[in-house]
């Protein structure tokens, strides 16, 4: 197996040695807010920002596929049962499902006991249909099947050099399940790529050098460029956004953290420097090799982690589910759209399926939406343009939620493999 990546003072360690403004959830905490106060007071300069998080950004997706592939091959060729492969993937898909459906659910019980759009009184004609134009064209190409079959890669390599995660993830299941069958050879070329897999892990921490310069660029451009006056209007939708991902996270999934014996409280302090760095860059992406790092030093199984971290970024998406009920209804009540029980049923079926066909689509959660909207046409597509200007506020907290979700899950499969090393755990927690 791969030796452990982590050390007391790896940069990447909020537990890191050395003074308070070393740490980089402080470094990545005092950027989140100078990038704030730059895009509020200078609007135009913190647009300007920009290419700093996205080149932030493109140097953690550029290192993403090399992590997943290499975590996933040494940890299926390390364990030699293939049954063992095939039951963590049915565990995990298991657990997506119920969870992203109860995400639904909690959107839409929320939505109509708050009720965030009602006294609004939007008439849909008065709407300007083509600012979500784009929204829907991705959505009507995007389908289930196609999801699928974009699942395979058009040759053994690319999804090394490619951004599909999912298509990374069968590949190296694929180079995996393979590895122990060659016998000797296989096992040489195991070794090779643990050694490998060491060397990535310090470019990791070498990338993460650069996170709080990553989180300031996309903070500043995010106030300059949208604006805090931007949430005035809606902040009504936005606060119950908020307010109902807070609830999942501490009531549902804190109630899932006390059954597999541990403290949601603590697992959040545990990976507040990833958390930051998502609530800087308004991407789940841009922490997932620091998910994985993190969760095999708590005590999860390197294949157990390597399964359920990436699949669950695609398919275990609490916080995108909640929004999407939550979003749909919002606009039907601005737009004094009534929709009975049996509709309200419906729009939640379309979702379970949408969600899945636009996983790992750009702007997904506006891109599900889309694709939900569509298929249940007594709301209005042209809508979303109420939310259009503070989706991006609200991203950061889809990505949050769904970056919380990956996190507990990759927990509770390890412990129902039993491979959960709980002292491991509770020492990590507790720091």
């Amino acid at each position: 197996m791969i030796p452990s990546p982590h050390a007391p003072a790896a940069p990447t360690s909020p537990h890191g040695k050395g003074r308070w403004y070393t740490l980089t959830y402080v470094q990545v905490l005092i950027a989140i807010a100078a990038g704030a106060a730059l895009g509020y007071f200078a609007p135009q300069t913190g647009e300007a920002m920009k290419p700093l998080g996205d080149a932030f950004i493109a140097l953690v997706k550029m290192i993403i596929s090399p992590v997943i592939f290499l975590t996933i091959v040494t940890g299926i060729a390390g364990m030699r049962d293939l049954a063992s492969v095939g039951r963590v993937a049915a565990k995990a898909f298991a657990y997506f499902l119920f969870f992203s459906t109860l995400a639904l659910f909690v959107g839409l019980i929320v939505a109509n006991v708050l009720q965030p759009g009602a006294g609004l009184n939007i008439d849909p004609a008065t709407l300007d249909a083509g600012k979500v134009a784009k929204y829907g064209t991705a959505a009507h190409d995007t389908s289930l099947v196609g999801f699928l079959l974009g699942m395979i890669p058009t040759s053994l390599v690319s999804p090394l050099v490619g951004e599909n995660i999912l298509q990374t993830l069968v590949v190296a299941i694929l180079f995996g399940v393979a590895l122990p069958m060659v016998g000797p050879r296989g096992d040489r070329i195991l070794s090779v790529l643990e050694d490998v897999a060491v060397v990535v892990f310090k470019i990791v921490a070498i990338l993460m050098k650069a996170a709080p310069i990553g989180a300031f660029g996309a903070m500043a451009f995010t106030i300059g460029s949208y604006g805090i006056g931007a949430l005035a209007d809606l902040i009504k939708l936005v606060a119950t956004f908020y307010l109902t991902s807070l609830l999942f996270v501490l009531g549902v999934l804190g109630a899932v953290g006390l059954w597999a014996g541990f403290s949601i409280l603590r697992l959040i302090a545990y990976l507040k420097a990833e958390l930051l760095l998502v609530l800087g860059t308004s991407s789940s992406e841009s922490a997932l090799p620091l998910l994985i790092e993190k969760m095999e030093h708590a005590g999860c199984p390197r294949e157990v982690v390597g399964l359920v971290v990436p699949t669950g970024y695609s398919f275990n998406l609490d916080g995108t589910n909640i929004y999407m009920t939550l979003a749909a209804l919002f606009i039907a009540q601005a737009c004094n759209v009534h929709l009975p029980l049996s509709e309200q049923l419906l729009l939640l079926g379309v979702a379970m399926i949408s969600s899945k066909g636009a996983a790992g689509v750009t702007g997904a959660g506006f891109v599900t939406l889309a694709a939900t909207l569509q298929v249940v046409p007594t709301v209005p597509l042209a809508g979303m343009t109420l939310i259009l200007g503070v989706d991006r506020f609200m991203s950061e907290c889809r990505s949050l939620t769904n970056f919380i979700g990956n996190a507990v899950a990759a927990v509770v499969v390890s412990k129902w493999e039993g491979g959960l090393d709980h002292a491991k755990l509770d020492a990590a927690l507790k720091g």
